[in-house]
């Protein structure tokens, strides 16, 4: 039996062609030293600097069904874990390319999406060893007086995959030298309500490169008896020296340390990761004045950390404090000067505080009024109403979830009445927990049952900022006893950088959070995707072998389908692998050690060969990148350094970052089969033959 289908054209695979250019749009933002690229708004001319895809995607026009699915597929990712949205967009268009490369070698589409999806499968199973798993107790260990003076200092990448120049050991003496005189750390472990992420040393020493130990790659050993024993490459007493079981390679790897996990997932980006860990530390104690005898386990909170961010105000003001930190109006001075240092009763409103205001299932008159009704006389009997319930209630701060209405808050501020809104529906559950107030959805509601107490208002950094920088307002702290939220205030003296800042604030955020969540981290800085490439080198070698099997006659295949996968299978899982390999390219590329993308792509290929060629990549990582950390240590720094020069990834994010990125790009190719085949796929005449491939 012939069977004949229609040889679908390459070049009408539009999706794939354009999800792969799109991508390209977020290239530089990949790696530790990321490129910033200036939003520009056609309306206001105002110019934004980013670093975050999400951001550069929003502001693109993405007229095409491919541009949308990919806006939402990031979209998606940042929602549900706040970071990876860099790595999905990469892979997202490497993967679609090596797609387009399977179509070029007439490989089926079927078979395409078959072995790339059991590809990943199998990479993401291969790469559980690389997981360091975390102490329960990471977050307990507060109490550790240890600082690190030269974290920040470190100018070059511990990584084999960064080519050190020779001249680096000679400067990082000169830098010890210099910076012996400075003795602030960027990174500590004593608690504070109030922590700056600036360091004397950053200040005062200029750094000779630049600061990106994301490639910090493998710095711990591994060996792992279910790995080796079944190795083509040893036979079976060679094995015999090298099986240790996982579970005291998970036993005796365990990060019990907050600043090292601190340090590890910073990427770089030392002093956002500062302030995250200071967030951390803030609500660990604010947990143990609200629980005094309770011994549960602390969890990381991160719906109870807020930011505020002040544009145009020296770096040095960044810090984080307990409570809740605002911008108001600069009317409001007075009012706060008069109610500060006095504990104030509060009332938090979960909805918009105007008079049309109705819950969503409400149905009212709509447009049917009386006749002598007037909506400002309506709206002024409400405003009087609401003033005489809070007076009658003696409150003196109200916090709304929504809108306020203008009226009102003019009312108020001549009755010394502070209204604080829109506020998140975290924060009012914190000081509702906190002050024994209930959330009501209307004004009407409220009763002495509903009313808080023991909430105090106080002007932050009052006499030290000047109004006019953070357009003419003035910043306020909220505070009450026990209240778990921490603000992070958020400054740079760049306008256009104050969104990148806080992006990149947030990012670490979430990094050390899922960490925390998963209690294991991975080894990060490209250990993960060189083992990925390692073991798919492996699976295409045992794929030649079995199709020269085949070829020879000595294997039987059961089916079409069988043989046609297993024939095409080592081509796919080179595409496949081809995605992590220009992933690498550009991480290596975007250091600034390499002089070209075609440069570091050969320069991963050799340390891949090499890898690979060891018998046990793993080892083989070990031994090198020991090698290169012994070699930044024998510069003259310290050897405490040793236990912070390690870099690592979350797991869950970049695991669902690999997920998303392929089940985008098969998407998109299974629809544009769909589309290009569509109705005529069994209306095959004449003038089509040429295009006929006989199976």
């Amino acid at each position: 039996m012939v069977m004949a289908c229609r040889n679908i054209n390459r070049r009408k695979h539009i999706g794939l062609q354009q999800l792969s250019s799109l991508t390209e749009t977020g290239r530089s933002f990949l790696g530790p030293v990321k490129s910033s690229k200036f939003i520009i708004g056609e309306r206001s001319h105002e110019s934004v600097l980013t670093c975050s895809i999400l951001r550069l995607l929003e502001n693109l026009d993405l007229n095409s069904s491919v541009g949308q699915l990919l806006h939402e597929t990031v979209q998606s990712q940042k929602n549900a874990y706040g970071t990876g949205t860099n790595t999905l967009l990469f892979l997202a268009g490497a993967w679609s390319t090596a797609a387009l490369e399977c179509l070029q070698q007439d490989i089926p589409i079927s078979v395409i999406v078959s072995v790339m999806s059991e590809g990943l499968k199998s990479c993401r199973k291969e790469v559980v060893p690389l997981q360091i798993s975390l102490t329960t107790d990471i977050v307990d260990n507060t109490g550790d007086t240890r600082r690190y003076p030269f974290l920040g200092t470190l100018s070059i990448i511990p990584s084999p995959l960064v080519q050190i120049p020779s001249d680096w050991i000679q400067r990082e003496k000169l830098r010890k030298d210099v910076s012996s005189q400075a003795s602030t750390p960027s990174f500590s472990s004593r608690p504070s309500s109030e922590f700056s992420s600036r360091s004397s040393y950053s200040q005062s020493v200029p750094q000779i490169m630049l600061q990106a130990p994301q490639t910090n790659l493998f710095t711990n050993s591994y060996t792992s008896k279910s790995r080796l024993s079944h190795s083509r490459h040893f036979n079976k007493s060679e094995n015999m020296s090298y099986q240790t079981s996982s579970e005291e390679y998970h036993n005796s790897h365990k990060c019990n340390d907050l600043v090292q996990l601190a340090v590890g997932l910073s990427h770089g980006d030392h002093s956002s990761m500062a302030l995250v860990e200071a967030a951390v530390k803030c609500q660990y104690q604010n947990v143990r004045v609200r629980k005094k005898n309770c011994t549960v386990p602390f969890r990381f909170d991160i719906s109870k950390i807020s930011t505020c961010c002040l544009p145009g105000i020296p770096e040095s003001f960044s810090c984080v404090y307990s409570g809740y930190i605002t911008l108001i109006s600069i009317n409001y001075t007075t009012i706060i000067r008069e109610l500060q240092n006095q504990p104030l009763r509060v009332v938090l409103i979960d909805g918009d505080f105007k008079e049309n205001y109705h819950h969503l299932g409400f149905n009212g008159l709509g447009k049917v009024k009386t006749e002598l009704e007037s909506v400002p006389d309506q709206e002024r009997q409400w405003v009087d109403y609401i003033l005489e319930i809070l007076t009658q209630l003696n409150v003196k701060l109200v916090m709304v979830r929504g809108n306020v209405s203008e009226n009102l808050m003019e009312r108020c501020m001549h009755s010394n009445l502070l209204i604080i809104g829109p506020v998140s529906h975290h924060v009012l559950q914190d000081f509702a927990e906190v002050t024994g107030a209930v959330q009501v959805t209307y004004a009407t509601q409220l009763n002495e049952d509903c009313v808080g107490s023991d909430v105090n208002v106080s002007l932050w950094r009052a006499g030290q900022l000047n109004p006019k920088d953070v357009s003419k307002r003035v910043a306020i702290l909220i505070k009450a006893e026990g209240v778990l939220l921490v603000t992070a205030v958020l400054t740079s003296p760049i306008i256009a950088q104050m969104q990148a800042k806080e992006d990149h604030f947030w990012t670490c955020a979430y990094r050390l959070y899922h960490a925390l969540v998963d209690e294991k981290v991975f080894l990060g800085g490209g250990a993960v995707e060189v083992l990925c490439l390692s073991h798919l080198q492996g699976l295409i070698e045992q794929s030649h072998k079995k199709v020269d099997l085949d070829c020879s006659g000595q294997l039987l295949t059961t089916s079409w389908v069988a043989s046609s996968q297993e024939l095409y299978r080592p081509a796919v899982l080179k595409a496949l692998a081809g995605g992590w390999h220009r992933y690498l390219s550009s991480v290596v590329y975007n250091t600034g050690t390499c002089s070209s993308e075609s440069e570091a792509s050969t320069f991963i290929q050799n340390f891949l060969q090499k890898t690979t060629g060891s018998g046990c990549p793993i080892l083989y990582l070990q031994k090198e990148y020991n090698k290169v950390i012994s070699g930044i240590l024998n510069s003259g720094l310290p050897s405490k350094l040793k236990e912070i020069l390690r870099v690592y990834d979350v797991v869950t994010p970049k695991m669902e970052a690999w997920r998303r990125a392929l089940d985008l790009v098969l998407l998109v190719l299974q629809t544009d089969a769909e589309i290009i085949t569509g109705a005529e796929y069994t209306q095959l005449n004449s003038q089509e033959t040429e295009e006929l491939l006989l199976l």
